[in-house]
């Protein structure tokens, strides 16, 4: 027999505030890009991108967050980023600070598949 379990998947207010906000406001950009890497340097190009968030990329104007998630096969790293503007994302890519940071990510990686998008839709569980 199955035993029914309940979750409470409440937020504190502090990890409320630290979260990135997935919303429709028109005021921002979302970067998705898909990284397909071989396994064994799959963590490799973690480190390298939250090197790069919090050494270089954070600092530029229009930036507001950045979040990495791996695949569980190791094959794959999917960046989601927000921006206030395409013109502030693609001022941080032509930058000379970033470059090198963007030439060493190329290096570890199979094939990657960037992209800008606009938030259409957000749906979130109702509180019982």
């Amino acid at each position: 027999m199955l035993q029914e379990v309940h979750i409470d998947y409440r937020l504190s207010e502090k990890e409320k505030n630290s979260m990135t906000r997935i919303t429709t406001d028109k005021n921002l950009v979302t970067h998705i890009n898909v990284f397909t890497v071989s396994p064994e340097n799959q963590q490799q190009l973690v480190d390298l991108l939250v090197e790069a968030a919090q050494s270089t990329i954070r600092k530029f104007p229009g930036y507001i967050s950045n979040n990495f998630h791996k695949s569980l096969d190791g094959t794959k790293v999917t960046t989601y980023a927000q921006w206030r503007s395409q013109a502030d994302f693609e001022a941080m890519l032509q930058s000379p600070e970033t470059v090198p940071q963007l030439q060493a990510l190329s290096q570890l990686v199979t094939s990657f598949e960037p992209h800008l998008y606009e938030v259409v839709f957000v749906d979130e569980a109702v509180a019982e």
